[in-house]
């Protein structure tokens, strides 16, 4: 669909409410992998100097032990978040990490291994503290159609900020003269710069002041974890978002020794790959805006997962190809077999991995109790922290077992297959959103007129006039918020498209000729879905039109607002008739191809009618005024 004239994403970075916040996130993001990328690199091609501990045992252990806190205090971090103000504990976690670094420059000074390891614990307890801050900050200062936009410019700074200070990192530590003196003074440095930001970040309230702190970690994780799981779609964003840092863990845990010891690179090789990665998720998130039309558009998730498994595969497949036994530089890297096929996996493992993970934030933002946001995140990053213990054990197991480091991607790409296939049979509106986004965004072209009218929370009553077999996707694809459609009993059965409609809870009705006890059932599962607050969408007409035309609305739409007073508003699809989806006087092919592929559709969106004044005729005149010259 294309979006509606607003501003770029990118004017945020313009905006005091969110730049501030955007550049702090930013440098401790860019710290944390100067750090820990120099460590990993220095014990990749300089272990001897440095420990006797098996280079391959510490590349997952490292990582393993900046997450344990993770798990420790993030429940306590959530609770903090809630009852104080953000900025204020933005700042403070700030001054942490300066303290932080001076310790670690302190263990580079004396080539202590331990005392980098104790630093490495110490800033994943700052990122621990900060996380529920970073997510929850953001609904509190972004309006809802800036959500998806914001997430996505969060998410490319932070994996630029990881990008660049993975670069940093792994080209200061080794440095032939200064290496460690400069990893030393320049991560004290970018922690006072990330200071000095955090201080102008606007005051953003506390949502529950008085909330008591509960200090014992393991009851308030249990807590925070059962409240979570009564809300179902939050809950399962969640376990979907777990996932993700399951699997990039587990994958970018492989990329210094995978370029070491199986591409023969020096670092700048492994440095190469990482860019490369970085980039994907850093446009990925971007387009995420501009693909889900400004809305939260869950969609995007399949989409994503799809693309991690196969490029995951891929990447395995691809290694098999890469025949060069001798060490390398990034240029001579390029000049080997397969070389670009491993580097264009990486690019589009990072791209599907940021369709993926963006609209699950925007999902947990938007559907979680704002009381609450907080102690959700932190529970998400309780969950996230044990994803990623488990996939450092994993591949630590993998590899004991002789695994090759190819083989423990393609092992990684099919467990993300066997999860991506029961999350969404466990919750089908993914992939019926996904089949939805698809399908508008193939077969054809979607523009909307008005579609902010659509109420983003509250009962309504939608009607539109009824073209075609796909009505029903198109208007859910555009949709701001999820829809419930009435349809006629024997579309709601026709092959492939009832399973579609069924797992989206489309509610059929039959006429009182046809099944009189169906009509009546129909009736009450539309009362029951109003006073529960949902959107409901039903075509008036009562049949496609054969014609082009709109037939005469029927009286169910008096009925239904007689028995639940609620604001009525017309729509109309625009451009649809003669599509291969529509059909003409009674024969499915009669009109099939009189519109090509990429026809340009519209749905407008009039005003609201209120329930006294929501006549069939009246409601009839507003979608045809809409609905205009068009057919």
């Amino acid at each position: 669909m294309q979006p509606s004239n607003r501003p770029n994403q990118f004017s945020l970075l313009r905006q005091s409410r969110f730049a501030p916040f955007f550049w702090t996130q930013f440098f401790g993001a860019f710290n944390d992998n100067v750090f820990k990328t120099a460590l990993l690199t220095i014990l990749t091609y300089d272990a001897l100097s440095w420990t006797s501990v098996d280079p391959g045992f510490l590349n997952n252990l490292i990582p393993g032990l900046f997450i344990l806190p993770f798990l420790l205090f993030s429940a306590t971090s959530g609770q903090f978040a809630d009852k104080f103000e953000k900025s204020r504990i933005a700042r403070l976690v700030k001054v942490f990490e300066i303290a932080i670094m001076a310790l670690a420059a302190y263990g580079w000074m004396t080539r202590n291994l331990w005392i980098l390891v104790g630093a490495i614990v110490g800033m994943g307890l700052h990122s621990t503290v900060f996380g529920p801050v970073k997510y929850a900050y953001l609904p509190q200062q972004l309006k809802k159609d800036e959500l998806v936009g914001g997430n996505g410019v969060i998410e490319m700074g932070t994996f630029v900020g990881i990008l660049v200070g993975e670069i940093l990192g792994a080209v200061l530590v080794v440095h032939q003269s200064w290496g460690i003196e400069l990893v030393a003074g320049g991560t004290i440095l970018i922690a006072i710069v990330g200071w000095l930001f955090s201080r102008r970040i606007p005051l953003t309230p506390a949502p529950e002041p008085d909330l008591i702190i509960n200090w014992n970690p393991i009851t308030e994780t249990v807590r925070n974890l059962r409240f979570s799981h009564q809300n179902r779609p939050v809950f399962l964003a969640m376990m979907g978002n777990s996932w993700f840092w399951f699997y990039g863990a587990i994958m970018l845990a492989q990329f210094p020794l995978y370029a070491k010891n199986y591409l023969h690179g020096d670092h700048s090789v492994f440095v190469l790959l990482l860019t490369v990665f970085s980039l994907g998720v850093g446009g990925g998130s971007l387009l995420c805006e501009r693909l889900s039309g400004h809305k939260v558009e869950i969609g995007l998730v399949p989409f994503g997962s799809i693309g991690l498994s196969v490029f995951g595969f891929d990447l395995f497949l691809a290694s098999q190809g890469y025949t060069n036994t001798s060490s390398v530089d990034f240029i001579g890297f390029f000049a080997q077999q397969s070389s670009i096929r491993i580097l264009f996996d990486c690019l589009m493992i990072g791209l599907f991995g940021g369709f993926y993970i963006v609209p699950l934030f925007a999902v947990i933002q938007t559907r979680c109790d704002p009381a609450h946001l907080s102690r959700t995140i932190a529970g998400m990053n309780i969950m996230n922290a044990l994803f990623m213990v488990v996939a450092a054990l994993l591949a630590m197991v993998l590899l004991k077992m002789g695994l090759t480091i190819p083989q423990i991607f393609m092992v990684t790409a099919i467990l993300n297959a066997v999860v991506a296939g029961y999350i969404f049979s466990v919750v089908p509106e993914y992939l019926v959103r996904f089949l939805a986004w698809i399908l508008i965004h193939t077969i054809h072209r979607v523009r909307t007129v008005d579609i902010s009218r659509i109420p983003e929370d509250g009962a309504a009553v939608l009607v539109c006039n009824h073209v075609s077999f796909v009505d029903a996707i198109v208007i859910m694809a555009a949709s701001p918020r999820p829809i419930r459609f009435v349809m006629d009993h024997r579309i709601f059965k026709m092959p492939v498209l009832a399973w579609l409609f069924r797992n989206s809870k489309a509610i059929p009705i039959a006429s009182a000729k046809e099944d009189s006890v169906l009509m009546e059932k129909g009736f009450a599962d539309i009362a029951r879905a109003l006073e529960d607050g949902d959107l409901i969408c039903i075509f008036p007409e009562g049949k496609l039109t054969t014609d082009g035309h709109i037939n005469a609305f029927r009286g169910g739409i008096s009925k239904i607002i007689e028995r639940t007073p609620v604001p009525v508003i017309p729509m109309a699809l625009r451009g649809l008739w003669g599509s291969m989806w529509t059909h003409g006087n009674g024969n499915p092919f009669g009109r099939s191809f009189k519109r090509g592929p990429l026809s340009v559709l519209e749905l407008a969106v009039g005003k609201a009618v209120m329930p006294a004044d929501a006549t069939p005729e009246y409601l009839q005149q507003q979608v045809q005024n809409l609905r205009g010259a068009w057919k």
